[in-house]
Parts: C-alpha cells; structure tokens; sequence
C-alpha cells in the first residue's frame, strides 16, 4: 500500500529531528545520519512517498546536511492514516525542547543542553508516548472506515469500494453501484455537502441504483479521500476540487453524467459544470450553499449583538469543525448532544449512535477539505465568490433541478434568481424536510430525484456534447 505525505524541514541548530511513523504509530528521535538512512529520507519541502514503511524521497539528505541542523516537522495527509492529538503532543515536546535550548544556549551553558537533549532523547526512546497515551481526539482512519461500513450495511444491492488514483499521489474514496439492467443509463454522481461523506447517502443508494448507475465520493479533502494541503486562495482552492472531480471522472471512464450536490457539493456542481460543460447532462442541486452574494446591509429590525459579532471575529481564525477536535475525547458525546437530529432521521436503519459516531470520525480527522471551505468562505458564512455572479458562464441548455425542505434554514431566494435567468430550472419543495433533505424524507427524495434522471435519457442529446457528435459521426 502506498502513502502519500509531506515533509516541511526547517533547518535549526542541532542535529536532532522528530519523525511520526504513521503507519506503525510509532515515534522516533532521530538525530545522526546514518540513523535517518534505516528509518527514513525526506525531500525538502516537497512530496514523498511511504512504502512498506520506508519512506522513499525525491532527493535524500547527504551527511553533510545533517551536519547542519535539523528538526522535522511532518504534516501527514494520507489515505488511511490521519493526524491525531498525538503528533500535537510531539510537537509541543520539541517545542518545549526548543525553548529550553533556546534560554541555556544563551545563558552558555552549551554541554548542559547536549546532556539534557540525550536525556529526553533516550526517554522518549524508552516509553514513546503513543504506547501509552491515548490520543486526544479518539479516532483513526480505521475507526473512521469502521463506522462508514456500519454507516453501508443495510444497503441492500451489491457494491464496490475503491479509492480512485488522482493526481499528485491522491485518491478519491468512491462507492460503485453499476447493475447490468441499468448500465446503458446516465449514471448519477453523488457529491456530499461540507462535514459529510458517502455514509450519509445511505438511505437512498439502493433506491437510484435500481434505476441508474450510481457513484458516490467523497470530495477530496473529505472522507477518506486524500486530504492534501489547498491552495488559501478561494478560486485556486475551489479550482483543486473541481480538477480533482475531472481527474476521477476520467478514471473511472465516464463519458457524461448526471451530478447531484447536497451544500458544497451543489456548488462544486455548478463550479465543474462550467468547466466542464460537455460531460455534465443535468445538474441536480439540493440545499445548495454559496450561490448569493453578501448583503452588506441588514434589516434595521434584526441586528447582529455586539457579542455575536465579537465571537465572529474571535473564532474567525480558526477552522470550522476546530472546537470538536478541541474538546477531544468528548468530542463523540458533544455530537450526540448537540446533533441528535441525525439519529432521528436514520431511525428507519439504525437505533443506536452509529450516525453521529460516523459524523464525529469524518470531522475529526486532519482538516483539509474543511481549510478549503473556510478559505472560501467569507463572513457569516458567505462565499467569497458566489456563484450567481457565475451562473451566465453555464451554458444555457444544461437543465438544472433545486431541491429544498420545507423546514430548512437555507434562504431559497437564490433558485428564484436562478429561474429568473435561465428557463430549464425546476424548483421542489419537500414537505416535512430540514437542510438533510435526503434524510429527513428519503423516500419523497428519492422519487423527485428518479423523476429528473428519467428525463434526461429521453431527451435529445444537447448541441455541442459527446452524444451528439457520435450522432453526427455516424
């Protein structure tokens, strides 16, 4: 199995480095030379690959590097084994480490520093931490898969689970429901909104493959997709999911297909269908987020509190999800507490905490996919580039359909604009429905949604698609 990670070296006094073995959660000091050629080889600020727990770099360290200075500080995004509270342990250790060695180095007490570093080292050697302290957040890539497969076992048709290879050492985690009565039919792609992943489509999987060849992923930076560092910047940051989308689509060989997105998946939606016009034949939108632009002016009756705007601007540095990593081992009960929604709508598959366990392992994992969303998101939760201003660039024959609950939060004034500008757009109401439509009323969802795919195999191919050249062709 191969690993993909990234090394960030910084070059400081001491030939002394930490290394985390993910694979093995094991620890090492590592701090000669020919130490770091039994264990492992990192290429400077760039991309390496993980082996049969050897790490093979692009460009090895020579001796002489390590003559120099050295302290490693690995951010690992990899496929099946994630960030925990115990690397933030290791980095605090070196960073105490640092301070020390900082404070006697000017004191000149140069032979103490040596002698205290060789203590630690042996220490940390003799009882590394990960053996015997639990992790701050308790969860794992394994826990992660655990609960998506409980998440998947009363789905009743036969599927496949794969990750599929992408560019730059990354994979996208995909379930595969191709039945052979259906497989002449436009297949559905599944696009899961922000926090979320393929278990949540758990209650209408069956129900479309019956009826169209499904794909479910989970967007890259989500799941157990690879989670790679973004770009900050918001078009580059939405550029990399929407390349990442193309890249599987061509992976997986599909000439064109029928996209629906919950949330950011209804954006990303839109967003690849831009770009990638030809491939797309209906869009289905549910719930979307990121299509309105910000209203700078507030209605006089319903001002923001002072203290909301202050706890804004507090938290605004941090991530979405960053409180439920920092809670750590009451994490999975603060889900429970704060989200007992979910278990009431999977009510009909589960009776215990199978949902929000899932929900917990998915958002605490390392955050990629949620530093991207964040970085294109602006305040309050608006996107920095919405994607009204956006939507003229769609070309005009691409049907779209807009789902909402009767019961959600979301302002549903964006469809009404989208309708305005374009002429194939439905719009659906779900009574009984929050934002989780799919959840809340799975079975009205999932006719609404049959009834939109039949449409499309019965239209005439649109000018200017795949289709339509064959046609022409032949």
């Amino acid at each position: 199995m191969r690993y993909s990670l990234q090394a960030d070296i910084e070059l400081k006094s001491g030939a002394h480095g930490l290394f985390w073995n993910y694979q093995q959660r094991e620890g090492y000091i590592i701090s000669s030379a020919k130490e770091i050629s039994t264990i492992a080889q990192f290429k400077v600020c760039g991309t390496c690959f993980a082996e049969d727990n050897r790490f093979k770099p692009g460009r090895p360290w020579s001796s002489a590097s390590w003559k120099e200075s050295l302290q490693v500080f690995i951010l690992v995004r990899n496929k099946r084994q994630t960030a925990d509270g115990n690397l933030l342990t290791s980095h605090v250790l070196l960073l105490v480490y640092r301070v020390v060695h900082r404070v006697l180095s000017v004191a000149g007490v140069l032979p103490l520093t040596s002698r205290l570093w060789s203590y630690v080292e042996n220490t940390i050697r003799w009882c590394w931490i990960p053996n015997w302290l639990p992790s701050w957040c308790p969860t794992s890539q394994r826990q992660l898969k655990a609960a998506e497969d409980h998440m998947l076992r009363c789905v009743g048709v036969e599927f496949t689970k794969q990750f599929i290879p992408i560019s730059r050492g990354n994979a996208l985690w995909t379930l595969t429901f191709t039945k052979d009565s259906v497989k002449d039919k436009t297949p559905v792609v599944l696009l899961h909104g922000f926090g979320g992943g393929v278990g949540l489509w758990a209650q209408n999987l069956e129900a479309l493959a019956e009826h169209h060849p499904v794909y479910a992923l989970d967007l890259l930076g989500f799941g157990q997709s690879s989670r790679p560092v973004f770009s900050t910047d918001p078009q580059e940051a939405e550029t990399e999911f929407v390349e990442s989308m193309e890249e599987w689509r061509a992976k997986v060989g599909l000439e064109s297909m029928i996209l629906l997105g919950h949330n950011l998946g209804g954006f990303l939606s839109v967003s690849y269908s831009i770009a990638y016009p030809g491939r797309v034949k209906r869009i289905i939108l549910v719930e979307p987020w990121g299509f309105p632009e910000f209203q700078e002016t507030l209605e006089a009756d319903r001002p923001v509190p002072v203290w909301i705007k202050a706890l804004g601007a507090m938290f605004s540095p941090f991530n979405p999800l960053a409180g439920l990593r920092l809670v750590g081992p009451l994490g999975p009960t603060l889900v429970q507490t704060m989200r007992p929604d979910f278990k009431k709508k999977f009510s009909s598959m589960f009776s215990d905490n199978t949902v929000s366990e899932y929900i917990y392992h998915l958002n605490v994992q390392s955050p990629s996919g949620e530093t991207a969303f964040k970085s294109m998101t602006g305040s309050c939760g608006w996107a920095k580039r919405p994607m009204l201003q956006r939507l003229h660039q769609l070309p005009p024959d691409i049907p779209i359909s807009i789902i909402y609950g009767s019961r959600s939060s979301i302002d549903s004034d964006s469809a009404s604009a989208i309708q305005q500008e374009r002429t194939d757009v439905d719009i659906i109401t779900i009574r009984g429905a929050g934002h989780y439509v799919y959840a809340d009323q799975p079975d009205d969802f999932n006719q609404k949604v049959l009834q939109m795919c039949e449409k499309v195999d019965v239209e005439k191919p649109r000018p200017g698609t795949l289709e339509q050249k064959e046609d022409i062709t032949s």
